[in-house]
């Protein structure tokens, strides 16, 4: 029997099988890159923080322990289940769509760790950054975690396999109509899955495009966690804060 998805990011992502492939996900680094990020933007103890597509609330829940108000919110309702267990006075989450305006206002706005440019539709990407905008306050920041996409293209591995938690892998990378595609095959419980990973290669101008038309303001673009220096070429990340 072999699963086929279309709508793959709401499905995939509501699958035990997303979190077991990138369960080893570099914690260390993600709870830095928040210290630093949050120290970057000077935001008030206690201040606001809405955390965009969240997935199971790993960046939310740190958040909320270096002493922010979090409100994490994601459209896969499994990864919501999850994280509501860990929910307090000043952490809470929320199955939401992030192409709409939550209808509240925060001192910043996170969309982490390549969590953009799913859209089968252009206009959502448009939509996200605009709901963005209309959830901060009037001193908040927006804050865009994407892949830089010409470094992930120019060092694209075709195929390799995976082995975590007992279950093979297989995955296939490829760049088609201007999405980096991941094809993900693997066995489990004796039944094939096959998923299939599409996120627009989105650049720099890409972006600045889109916030020219959401009436946003590019503050500053950076390259890595340590957040130096944005370099096309070399850097792995493109970080994007705006307001």
């Amino acid at each position: 029997m072999t699963n086929n998805t279309t709508s793959w990011f709401t499905s995939w992502f509501d699958t035990p099988f997303y979190h077991i492939l990138y369960k080893d996900r570099n914690e260390t680094e993600a709870q830095a890159f928040m210290d630093t990020l949050t120290q970057y933007l000077n935001i008030p103890e206690g201040g606001k923080i809405l955390d965009l597509a969240c997935g199971k609330g790993r960046h939310a829940r740190y958040l909320n322990k270096i002493g922010y108000d979090v409100t994490g919110v994601d459209l896969s309702e499994n990864s919501i289940a999850f994280a509501k267990k860990f929910e307090n006075h000043r952490l809470r989450f929320d199955v939401h769509d992030m192409c709409k305006p939550y209808h509240k206002q925060f001192d910043a706005v996170f969309n982490l760790f390549t969590s953009f440019g799913y859209f089968e539709d252009d206009a959502d990407n448009l939509k996200t950054i605009e709901a963005i905008k209309a959830d901060l306050n009037a001193d908040g920041f927006g804050v865009i975690d994407f892949m830089n996409s010409e470094f992930v293209i120019d060092n694209l591995v075709p195929e390799e396999v995976k082995t975590v938690d007992g279950i093979d892998f297989n995955l296939k990378r490829y760049v088609e109509n201007g999405y980096i595609i991941k094809d993900i095959t693997f066995t489990a419980d004796g039944k094939v899955y096959h998923f299939k990973e599409r996120v627009r290669g989105f650049t720099l101008a890409d972006f600045e495009e889109l916030f020219e038309q959401a009436g946003v303001y590019l503050l500053d673009v950076f390259g890595d966690y340590k957040l130096r220096k944005f370099s096309a070429k070399t850097s792995e990340r493109l970080i994007m804060i705006f307001k």
